[in-house]
């Protein structure tokens, strides 16, 4: 028809274009009125743009509905969403925007739902059904940390009702226990962190030593009134001088242990984000509890303790009984006291190079992510076809409740992806319903088993959010990824599939991913510019009927109401839809004469690349894979040697490492130069509160001896060093030293009382054993459900409980043993002790002091020598 009127496509383009506005016309001004000009021109239906001038020939005019069909008609399909392998259905998503509280946006979209379904807004049979919740995993993740938080709190209880026996003096503690959670609430609300799985696991973390202040306070105002029997001191001045006594040990100690979480606010990434919540709640509670120890404990001593009791609980005799002779041992046996510590030391970084390393261990999100990729040359409803056959295979799993995909990429292009690649989430069952494996990793395995026989695809197998995070990472959605950077597509291909096979050799890698380069069909249309000279032609001739002959191009908009729509300008499909027929379209050359878009160059079907990728202007290609049943440190050190190796690359060629290794390599360094400045911190505050630099560096030697327990317990419980657990060891640097300084400070107030060196080391290590062992053990248990926990959530936080109460079995022990060990021998070398000389204490150093006891009090004894 364009022929029969002499018309090119560009004059009914430009036709319609123009014949869709309005116009304003200023104002008119008559009779005292004023009048506002327009002009109506918009398209309002299918007959008005049918009844447009295109063209008039001897003064007949020419209408676009003379040299087309004029139709609504929709646009083309670039995906679907497929459920259940039955059939497609509409999905949409919830953007929330930046600084969003997650929970609040969910349950009001819920209420919205719910809204339009009471008034029936939508049609007969239609609902709104939410296939990914997230408020269903921050639940679930958060019930987990309140039920360990709960059980940490009871046996924090149990403890303090045990060592302190007494039940005033307890419930005193208890009420810091309870306060300081709260207090640290308020100051969470006004500081604006949410209550989240980090934050709520920094409380859990911190519900042990948010108690040591007050133990110590309480435990000594205890003691002090136990020895006040027939003494006309004030009840509140024997109050007043316990508390003061332990007042700068307890400040210098709790505000050392927030020191050494300082390393974790400079974490940067995804680290950063992750882990600064739980630092912050941590130093927030640690804060609000030295607060309340120093104010609170006190006041309600004196409202609650009237006299102490001079037998210590049945409990704290049995440990002290064998305690003194252990002592006592270890203090006669230095040597080989000193020795075997160094040997537990030594050891335990001998087994750092098994434990394997990671950046955080997955989380089970409670749903599966099986990515579905095919050929890039597949169909759109080919496409489909298989996808329903993955869902069907799915759904053949108990433990599957729905599945869901979104085949290609939406209208808006928020998730761009072509239609040889899809996103299923899969919607599992609780875990306690699982039958076909216990754990998500085993259960992902069994998935992958199952796919392998769905024919047309490959898949990887994920997490909806573990997909994201590794794909904001590296820019594809799998746990690490290998880039090859270079400028020739067909080397890089090549190269990729050798670093593949390489990755294939490797124990532990799951799902390899090469990116597909090529097998996407191109239609070709290569012009020939001396083609297209001979004929006056310009290349924006060709290419305005490519893109609109072919390809269609929007003309105008058309408004209904609020909507609006594309007008499209296009040639009918039969004159489209094969290399032959678009060869021969015609143009109109610079003498009106027609020719053959075939003519004018060469159209043919030839392979082309599917995606090309650009990092820093540079072309690369990128091989992704997951793992299984290894650790990510050990996998990629191992796949990195045998690349370098075997796969020789040309020059110009590079290769880097992306995903969840390259962040844990990039926390990691920069821990290995925040911690070791942060220990200096803690050393030259020791200085500063002992005025000693042995002594400081007596504490500062118990860190080291911390580290056994938690390497060891990572070690037996197949656990990997990993963020987490790095955060683990930093808190118990800090526990460690609170210890120390226990200790240490009590033993130089009983030299300066006049006590010799081996009656201060003795009295003072039996004096604050319990203390001690409290401080430790309200760390522990407060620990203990979260190392056992294995609720959704639990993954992330067991290591740091791990490492915590590993260490702090070894640092306690070490504490009590090795720490008097090391404070004799090296005061005994600087000064003589003030109740006996130089040569004295040498004849009894394999025979030291123990004090009397009197009603299972060591608070005043009488030096009485021991025989061998």
């Amino acid at each position: 028809m364009l022929r029969k009127y002499s018309l090119t496509l560009h004059d009914v383009f430009e036709a319609i274009a123009s014949n869709n506005a309005n116009a304003g016309g200023n104002i008119l001004e008559k009779h005292a009125e004023k009048y506002i000009v327009r002009g109506v021109g918009l398209i309002r239906s299918l007959q008005d743009v049918e009844r447009i001038v295109v063209k008039a020939v001897a003064g007949t005019p020419v209408f676009v509905g003379d040299v087309g069909q004029v139709r609504v008609d929709h646009a083309v399909r670039h995906g679907a969403t497929v459920l259940n392998g039955e059939r497609e259905v509409v999905s949409g998503i919830v953007l929330m925007l930046r600084g969003g509280n997650a929970r609040d946006v969910v349950e009001s979209i819920k209420a919205r739902i719910e809204d339009i379904h009471v008034k029936q807004l939508l049609p007969d049979g239609l609902k709104i059904v939410p296939f990914y919740d997230r408020i269903e995993l921050i639940n679930a993740a958060l019930s987990t940390v309140y039920k360990a938080l709960a059980e940490g709190v009871v046996l924090v209880v149990i403890v303090l009702f045990l060592f302190l026996g007494n039940v005033r003096s307890a419930l005193i503690v208890v009420g810091t226990l309870v306060l300081a959670p709260l207090a640290t609430f308020i100051v969470m609300d006004q500081v604006g962190l949410t209550a989240n799985l980090m934050s709520l696991g920094g409380l859990t973390i911190a519900i042990g030593m948010i108690v040591d202040g007050s133990v110590v306070v309480v435990e000594n105002v205890y003691r002090h009134l136990s020895l006040q029997h027939g003494s006309t001191r004030k009840h509140s001045e024997v109050i007043l001088a316990a508390a003061k006594e332990v007042a700068q040990p307890v400040v210098f100690g709790i505000l050392i242990i927030i020191i050494v979480f300082l390393p974790v606010l400079s974490l940067q990434g995804m680290e950063g984000k992750m882990f600064k919540p739980l630092a912050f709640t941590i130093m927030i509670a640690l804060l609000v509890s030295l607060v309340l120890s120093l104010t609170l404990s006190p006041v309600l001593c004196s409202l609650m303790l009237k006299r102490g009791s001079e037998e210590d609980p049945w409990i704290v005799r049995s440990v002290k009984g064998l305690y003194a002779p252990s002592l006592r041992w270890a203090l006669g046996n230095g040597k080989v006291v000193l020795s075997v510590a160094v040997g537990l030391l030594l050891s335990s970084l001998m087994l750092v190079p098994f434990l394997g390393s990671e950046f955080i261990p997955t989380l089970n999100e409670g749903s599966v992510a099986p990515q579905t990729i095919r050929l890039p040359s597949v169909s759109l409803q080919a496409s489909i076809d298989i996808e329903k056959d993955m869902q069907r295979a799915m759904l053949e799993f108990p433990e599957v409740e729905m599945v869901l995909s979104k085949i290609g990429r939406t209208e808006l292009g928020n998730d761009p992806q072509e239609a040889n690649e899809s996103d299923p989430v899969v919607r599992l069952r609780p875990l306690d319903q699982w039958t076909t494996a216990r754990t998500m990793p085993e259960l992902m395995q069994k998935f992958r088993e199952r796919l392998t026989r769905v024919p047309g695809a490959t898949f990887l197998i994920s997490q909806p959010i573990q997909q994201r995070v590794d794909e904001l990472i590296s820019g594809v959605r799998t746990e690490a990824t290998v880039k090859l950077f270079g400028d020739d597509l067909e080397v890089l291909r090549l190269k990729a599939d050798q670093i593949a096979g390489v990755l294939a050799s490797v124990r532990g890698v799951r799902d390899i991913k090469v990116e597909q380069l090529f097998g996407q069909p191109y239609l070709t249309i290569d012009i020939d510019r001396g083609k297209i000279a001979r004929h006056g032609i310009n290349v924006a001739d060709v290419r305005e009927i490519i893109t609109t002959a072919i390809g269609g191009s929007a003309a105008t908009r058309v408004y209904e109401g609020q909507q609006r729509f594309d007008l499209f300008v296009r040639f009918p499909e039969q004159y489209r839809n094969s290399a032959e027929t678009i060869g021969n379209i015609l143009l109109t050359d610079a003498s009106g004469r027609l020719v053959p878009l075939g003519d004018l160059g060469t159209v043919r079907v030839e392979e082309g690349p599917g995606r090309i990728s650009r990092e820093r202007l540079q072309r690369y290609v990128s091989i992704g894979f997951n793992t299984l049943g290894r650790d990510i440190g050990s996998l990629v050190s191992e796949a990195q040697g045998k690349i370098t190796a075997q796969v020789a690359l040309p020059s110009g060629y590079t290769i880097t490492w992306g995903g969840s290794c390259e962040n844990m390599e990039r926390a990691m360094a920069r821990l290995r130069i925040i911690v070791p400045l942060t220990i200096g911190l803690i050393f030259l505050l020791l200085y500063s509160s002992f005025d000693s630099l042995r002594q400081a560096t007596l504490i500062i030697l118990n860190l080291p001896f911390a580290l056994v327990g938690g390497v060891v317990a990572l070690w037996l419980t197949g656990e990997y060093l990993s963020v987490p657990a790095s955060i683990g060891f930093i808190n118990l640097f800090g526990v460690a030293v609170l210890n120390g300084i226990v200790l240490v400070s009590y033993m130089n107030t009983l030299r300066e009382e006049g006590r010799s060196l081996d009656e201060a080391v003795m009295i003072g290590c039996l004096l604050r054993l319990r203390p001690v062992l409290m401080t430790a053990l309200v760390a522990l248990l407060g620990l203990l459900p979260l190392a056992f926990a294995r609720g959704i959530g639990s993954e992330v936080q067991r290591p740091l409980a791990i490492v915590v109460i590993g260490g702090l079995v070894s640092s306690t022990l070490l504490t009590l043993i090795v720490l008097p060990v090391l404070y004799r021998w090296m005061e005994s070398r600087v000064a003589a002790p003030v109740r006996q000389t130089a040569s004295e204490a040498a004849k009894t150093a394999r025979t030291p002091l123990l004090p009397s006891s009197r009603n299972g009090q060591t608070d005043e004894p009488e030096p009485e020598p021991l025989h061998p």
